[in-house]
């Protein structure tokens, strides 16, 4: 390994993720449809010429990243083998056996040459993409009623869409005529095409400025070092097993729950994940496969608790072992339904966290609200169109040690996927939003409470119908160390002129008419330690501003609200 100059080091290990982000700042603003440049939900890597994963940008989906690039990347190897890639390809993958995800999750990656005449291969940069429609049984290709991959779109499986720097028509034609929505998809992989192409050159001209050797050299030493850090960080933990319990309500059609167990074993420097225990995969579409789920969810709770200030990079999830058996919820077969894959993401992440809790007690957090929490309102135009408005359910996170949980957020598979702005949605779709709040008494009790879910309200100035995809339920987001735990969401339709609400949690094809309001409420995240350890401070912060009712406030913390607003604990005031 040849010597790297420290402050050389540093440039490049800074560089290298400066470019992902730049890149997904491109994305953004370049995109066509809405659940891209709003919702944002995508994620940019640099890989080395094995497919290692070297870099992310910094707010991509942590579900993409954990290793679909990489997965897609190595397929590509495997096929092409180095020799049959060339300067200016450009190679697509979804497929299910890879990826282990739905199929609209379709990396694009291009090969980095560098060097004298630019000769080397180096590595790869890679975009995946949620691609808005890609055919299938319903719209945007996700529905419960799929029971194979087959129903669910084109598969594509280590496809060139570029070759040599010149276009193959005949994938671009395949692609159009397999999606409901072509200019919006067609306008999203130009995007996404910018963004390889672009980080492509701003990779190689960073490695053609210190030389191929130099740079590989760093990113040898950045892998080991990221490994390093994680180690220690293990070596911290008490060895030991460590296990957890939690639960799905169900698999979206069968009202039969689904466990979740999932056991951490602690060994010196390594952490295993032991999914031996996972429930089998279902008939249902809420099943992912290897890499992309029992993989994902591991290596996202493992940065979360283990690599915080850690980049996501190969090296850091070296000291992550996995105990994966095939054919469970997390590894089920190529052609299982994965449509709905994540549904049992947060539960597990969730599940993982809880169970390391007397092993990291000042580290861990209450449950956060631990669902995909999926909202969708479909129909067609006038002009026969199809609209598909993707909105999502952001809760409240789990309370930690030192403060009290954050949110509305996205679950910790999302990383930083946005609420699509109400002035976008109302002018794009046949509906108005007329209320968006917090939602009162949403959050865990306890000595910090946990963060609030959100209340809002549609009301439909059109025809549409309904998709909801809300979980955890019938086990609600926890508390730690005697936090308590936070309530559940749902969503609630009161028909035109009619006073009585439907509930739904899980459900698609509702009908919906103008008038029509929908009332969706998210669910919070759990408190950390015992409600009567609260600060009467932050009690009574809470009360005045709408956080807890004054009934949850007498319940949980048994403080005392008069009617003139004066608040008191056992006779004294305090505030």
């Amino acid at each position: 390994m040849t010597d790297v100059n420290p402050v050389t080091l540093e440039v490049i290990r800074h560089a290298i993720i400066s470019i992902t982000d730049q890149i997904d700042a491109n994305i953004t603003r370049t995109a066509f449809s809405p659940y891209i440049y709003e919702y944002r939900d995508f994620a940019v890597g640099i890989t080395d010429a094995d497919g290692q994963l070297i870099a992310q940008s910094t707010g991509g989906m942590p579900v993409f990243v954990a290793d679909s690039v990489g997965m897609a990347v190595r397929d590509g190897l495997r096929i092409y083998g180095r020799e049959r890639l060339h300067p200016g390809d450009v190679i697509v993958c979804n497929h299910a056996a890879i990826q282990g995800q739905h199929l609209n999750n379709t990396v694009m990656y291009t090969p980095i040459f560098a060097g004298p005449e630019g000769q080397t291969l180096v590595g790869f940069f890679a975009i995946n993409v949620h691609w808005i429609d890609i055919g299938g049984a319903s719209v945007g290709a996700i529905s419960f009623s799929t029971t194979d991959i087959f129903m669910e779109g084109l598969q594509l499986r280590t496809v060139k869409l570029w070759s040599k720097g010149e276009p193959i028509e005949e994938v671009y034609r395949i692609i159009e005529n397999n999606t409901r929505f072509p200019d919006e998809l067609m306008g999203d992989i130009s995007a996404q095409l910018g963004g390889c192409v672009l980080g492509r050159t701003l990779t190689a001209k960073l490695i053609d400025k210190y030389g191929v050797e130099t740079f590989e050299s760093a990113i040898r030493l950045i892998l080991d070092q990221s490994e390093a850090a994680t180690r220690a960080k293990i070596r911290a933990i008490p060895n030991g097993t460590y296990s957890a319990e939690a639960f799905l309500d169900n698999d979206g059609v069968t009202e039969v729950p689904i466990p979740i167990k999932v056991t951490v074993i602690v060994e010196d420097d390594e952490m295993t994940i032991d999914y031996a225990e996972m429930s089998p995969q279902v008939g249902t579409c809420i099943n992912s496969g290897r890499f992309g789920g029992g993989q994902t969810t591991a290596r996202v709770a493992f940065k979360y608790l283990i690599a915080t200030g850690e980049p996501a990079n190969e090296g850091t999830y070296r000291p992550l072992k996995l105990n994966l058996p095939d054919g469970t919820l997390l590894s089920a077969d190529p052609t299982a339904a994965m449509a709905l894959y994540p549904i049992p993401f947060p539960t597990v992440i969730d599940a993982i966290i809880k169970a390391l809790e007397p092993a990291m007690p000042e580290l861990v957090t209450g449950a956060h609200f631990g669902t995909y929490s999926s909202f969708r309102l479909l129909g067609k135009r006038a002009n026969g169109a199809i609209w598909s408005a993707n909105d999502s359910g952001h809760g409240g996170w789990g309370a930690c040690a030192t403060h009290d949980g954050s949110g509305p957020f996205r679950t910790m598979a999302h990383g930083d996927t946005r609420i699509i702005p109400v002035e976008l949605q109302e002018a794009l779709y046949p509906f108005r939003i007329e209320e968006f709040t917090l939602r009162e008494d949403s959050a865990g009790p306890g000595k910090f409470r946990g963060g609030l879910g959100f209340s809002k309200r549609y009301v439909m100035t059109g025809e549409g119908s309904l998709f909801v995809n809300f979980d955890r339920i019938n086990c609600p987001p926890w508390g730690v160390r005697g936090g308590g735990a936070a309530k559940g969401g749902e969503v609630r339709v009161i028909k035109a002129g009619e006073t009585v609400p439907s509930v739904f949690y899980k459900s698609e094809g509702t009908a919906l008419s103008a008038g029509d309001q929908i009332f969706v409420e998210t669910g919070g995240g759990g408190g950390y330690g015992p409600p009567s350890e609260r600060d009467d401070a932050l009690v009574v912060r809470d009360i005045r501003r709408g956080y807890i009712s004054p009934e949850a406030a007498t319940s949980a913390y048994g403080v005392a609200v008069a009617e003139d607003g004066t608040i008191a604990r056992g006779g004294v005031v305090i505030g």
